[in-house]
């Protein structure tokens, strides 16, 4: 790759004899506000060496973030930032707006944790890319265009003459990914600061794009700053961590001693809240372990799909079939864990249980009573037995309600209890999900992510509901967040004996807290039985592949779990680094697990 070469003098900033290609030293951050002065970086001291990745860890709030945008000089206005940052011989604050623009791409370059947030939906992918090209100088016109081919080809992206005409709705979340770090890389910079870059992700998505940053650091010694909160990308990329709390840098160490000789209470307890794939229940001091699944089922099952078929009707077009001929039941008081990547149809499953969307063919059955059949007095008469948790709780909570009403809502559409009695109610589950009575007049945007989906999964069981769709309750949380919202849930299923439809990506959460586990691929059912059987034991080639991309927060043990799954991918006669194909729908999720 052609490089430019970075000037320095007035308006480049100073040189520096330091063989970090980043260097944060004694670093603050505080920003002005009308509530008074943050401070969200306190005086870190952090250095990325080239070829080395860095893992900055931490949970929300904790400053990650901030760090890393000091790096290219993207702070708002309102931040002062006092101490040095070096991005290899340029020191940061010393640049001035043309001199940051030289350096962004050139030096340093970022990939985001939102890959359509980062990519313009107006332009094609390869006017992007060329347009980077063309900015710094790489190259012009065919040149630019050939360079661009191979980018796409270099991350792993197939038909990249055919990718370059077409827009970023396209593709598919890990082709997006790709064409993000395509970018990054297209000027070969000295650093790469990846936030979060993975955490939208399904598990083998990730797995080919963690083995692709990998790859590529390695044949271009680039430094990596890493920023998560996913200990198993961590135990699986990084070289050295560096945990965050509050601003500040409490614990460095290699990933082998943080993560298997942590230090810090902090850690340890950060550590302690991550589910680990294979230890199953009781991993929170709470289990759902059950002997005999027979005992759960009564009568009739809590929710029994027979034969269902789910179709998008498109203008011009023949129906896009996203469920197809799924059979499996949930009985009562059980949990069953709905797994499968984007695209795999779990959503679609969970809305039509809820009676949201309907089915083209097939039954679903709540309880014995069929859906297909019912009047829509019975329809709300039965939709008081069923609660539903959302994946974002700040979309599906109203934001110009206090969380006492949206709480109470349930209980006001179907008219039960008076106004006292509904106020009750509303304690009860507060103290039930364990938030204080007095967010009773808080509103959403005051709570935090935590606190938002604790008020979600108390709303869903305000009228005591026999049956629970749970879609991806925990997936936007942090992991101490998510591990007291998961020994939370688990506690209450113990407490009320609801039945629940577990919809998740995340196989670590299934194997905490799922009876049984059915497992989705292009929305059809190719695996189903007891959560020991699926997860432990798998018969299906899809299922052994899901199962060996899902990471594990030890290095020793995920060194070895991705060797293993890329002598499967080899085995099954496949590259892990060729496993994208294009979706079904434009902008549809396929992982190389497509209908062919």
């Amino acid at each position: 790759m052609t490089t430019l070469d970075i000037p320095t003098g007035p308006g480049y900033g100073p040189e520096s004899t330091s063989p970090s290609v980043l260097s944060f030293e004694d670093l603050h951050v505080r920003f002005g506000t009308e509530f008074g002065t943050v401070h969200a970086v306190k005086g870190i001291s952090l250095d990325v060496a080239p070829g080395e990745v860095v893992a900055l860890v931490g949970e929300s709030g904790s400053g990650k973030s901030v760090t890393s945008m000091t790096a290219l000089g993207l702070l708002p206005k309102n931040a002062r930032v006092s101490g040095t940052v070096r991005v290899g011989d340029l020191e940061v604050g010393g640049l001035d707006a043309r001199g940051l623009r030289r350096m962004r791409g050139n030096d340093v370059a970022m990939v985001f944790q939102e890959p359509m947030t980062a990519l313009n939906p107006v332009l094609t992918i390869g006017v992007q890319l060329t347009e980077a090209l063309e900015l710094h100088g790489i190259a012009y016109g065919k040149q630019a265009d050939a360079r661009a081919v191979e980018l796409l080809r270099m991350v792993g992206i197939p038909e990249p003459e055919r990718r370059l005409k077409q827009y970023p709705h396209e593709l598919s979340g890990g082709q997006r990914q790709r064409v993000v770090i395509a970018l990054a890389i297209s000027c070969d910079p000295k650093v790469i600061v990846a936030d979060e870059p993975t955490t939208a992700l399904d598990v083998t998505v990730q797995a080919d794009i963690l083995d692709l940053l990998r790859s590529l650091k390695d044949k271009l010694n680039t430094g990596i700053l890493l920023i998560t909160h996913n200990m198993g990308v961590v135990a699986d990329m990084a070289d050295r961590v560096a945990v965050m709390l509050k601003g500040d840098i409490v614990e460095t160490g290699t990933a082998d001693q943080v993560l298997n000789h942590p230090q810090h209470e902090y850690t340890k307890r950060l550590l302690a809240s991550v589910p680990h794939l294979g230890a199953g229940p009781g991993q929170f001091g709470s289990s759902t372990e059950i002997d005999h699944v027979a005992d759960v089922v009564a009568e009739a099952p809590a929710l029994d799909l027979r034969n269902l078929v789910i179709e998008y009707q498109r203008l011009g077009k023949t129906p896009f079939r996203a469920v197809d001929d799924v059979s499996f039941h949930v009985g009562q008081g059980e949990i069953v864990g709905l797994v499968g990547e984007s695209g795999s149809g779990k959503s679609t499953i969970g809305r039509c249980a809820l009676g949201l969307i309907p089915a083209a063919s097939g039954s679903v059955s709540i309880f014995g009573n069929d859906f297909g059949a019912m009047t829509k007095r019975q329809l709300k008469d039965l939709r008081k037995r069923i609660g539903v948790v959302f994946q974002d709780p700040a979309a599906s909570l109203n934001p110009r309600m206090p969380v006492g009403d949206c709480i109470a809502e349930p209980l006001v559409v179907h008219e039960v209890g008076d106004s006292a009695s509904r106020q009750q109610r509303v304690y009860e589950l507060l103290d039930a999900v364990e938030l204080p009575r007095g967010a009773f007049n808080r509103y959403p945007h005051e709570l935090s992510g935590g606190q938002r989906q604790r008020v979600s999964i108390a709303r869903a069981l305000t009228l005591d509901p026999e049956l629970l769709v749970a879609d991806e309750p925990t997936s936007a949380l942090d992991v101490s967040v998510q591990a007291s919202v998961l020994a939370m849930f688990t506690a209450l299923q113990e407490r009320y004996k609801f039945a629940c439809l577990f919809v998740s990506h995340d196989l670590a959460v299934i194997d905490l807290l799922a009876h049984r586990v059915v497992v989705l691929q292009n929305g059809e059912v190719v695996e189903q039985g007891l959560r020991s059987e699926v997860l432990h034991n798998p018969r299906e080639e899809y299922t052994r592949r899901l199962l060996a991309a899902a990471p594990v927060p030890e290095p020793g043990e995920q060194r070895r779990r991705r060797e293993a799954r890329h002598a499967l991918l080899a085995e099954l006669g496949e590259h892990y680094a060729e496993l994208q194909t294009p979706g079904d729908l434009p902008g549809t999720a396929s992982t190389g697990t497509g209908r062919r």
